[in-house]
C-alpha cells in the first residue's frame, strides 16, 4: 500500500523536524519544506543517519508561483498530498512606532499568505480523493497579542480565521483543517535568549517548563490520522497553561 504524503513547510526548523521525524514513525511519506538548499541537504543527511528517509523540497511559501512548482514536483514524484503543515514562519519584531513597512510584508508574507499559497495548491487534489488534513501552527500571540509583535501575531491570528473558513468548505468531503497554537518552545531560537528573560519567561507557565518539540509534533500526528475526521475548525492551544481563554 502506497504510504500517504505529508507536506511540512518549515520542516527543517526546530519544531518542523519533530513533526517531519514524527509523522514518518507514524508511517507517512514526508517531505520537507525548505528556503536554504545547503543547510536542507545537510538536514537531510543527518535524519538519513538517524534512520529516518524525509526528502526535501524548496519554495518561497510566500511566493504563489514558487509553491505550485514545488507541489507539482512532489505530486510528481510521490502522489497526492494528503497531509498538509503549514509550520514555515519569521520573526521581525519591532514596536509599532518603529515597524517598517518591510517588517511588516515579510511577516504576513511567510506567515499567513504561505497558508493561502499551500493550501491552494493541495485543496483540489484532497477533494477529489475525499481525503485531506490540512494543520496549521500558529502561536500563542495569536490569542492574546504580544507587545512588539504587530505583524506576528496578526499573520498568526489570520490562520485561526482562515482555518474556520476552509474548514467548512472541507467538511463534506473528508478534508479537515485545523489549528495548533504553541506556546513558548524549547528552540534554539528560545534557548538563545538571554538566561535571566527566559526564565522570567518560563516562570509565567503553570506547568513549570517550556514545551518540547515532540509536545506539538504528538498533536499533529493525532489531527493527521484518519481516526480525528470529527475534528475539524478546531484551534488546539499547546502553552503549557499560559494562556488559558
Amino acid at each position: 500500500m502506497q504510504k500517504r504524503v505529508a507536506w511540512v513547510t518549515g520542516g527543517t526548523g526546530g519544531i518542523g523536524a519533530e513533526i517531519c521525524r514524527s509523522l514518518a514513525k507514524a508511517g507517512y511519506q514526508v517531505v520537507a519544506g525548505y528556503s536554504n538548499e545547503e543547510k536542507a541537504k545537510a538536514w537531510q543527511e543527518e535524519q538519513k543517519t538517524a534512520g529516518f528517509d524525509i526528502a526535501i523540497s524548496y519554495a518561497d511559501v510566500g511566493d504563489f508561483d514558487s509553491v505550485q512548482k514545488s507541489h507539482a514536483e512532489i505530486t510528481e514524484k510521490y502522489g497526492v498530498v494528503s497531509v498538509l503543515v503549514n509550520n514555515a514562519g519569521i520573526t521581525r519584531d519591532a514596536t509599532m512606532k518603529r515597524m517598517e513597512a518591510n517588517q511588516w510584508r515579510d511577516v504576513i508574507s511567510t506567515n499567513l499568505d504561505s497558508v493561502f499559497n499551500t493550501s491552494k495548491a493541495c485543496f483540489d487534489g484532497m477533494l477529489t480523493q475525499a481525503y485531506g488534513r490540512i494543520i496549521n501552527i500558529s502561536s500563542i500571540n495569536a490569542e492574546k497579542g504580544q507587545f512588539g509583535q504587530a505583524n506576528y501575531s496578526a499573520a498568526k491570528a489570520g490562520i485561526h480565521g482562515f482555518t474556520k473558513a476552509v474548514a467548512q468548505e472541507g467538511a463534506r468531503k473528508g478534508v479537515t483543517v485545523n489549528t495548533i497554537s504553541p506556546g513558548y518552545v524549547a528552540t534554539d531560537m528560545i534557548m538563545k535568549i538571554e538566561e535571566k528573560i527566559r526564565e522570567g519567561i518560563r516562570a509565567q507557565i503553570p506547568v513549570g517548563r517550556f514545551g518540547e518539540p515532540e509536545d506539538i509534533a504528538r498533536i499533529v500526528v493525532f489531527l493527521a490520522d484518519e481516526a480525528s475526521s470529527f475534528i475539524t475548525g478546531a484551534n488546539i492551544s499547546a502553552n503549557g497553561g499560559q494562556f488559558m481563554h
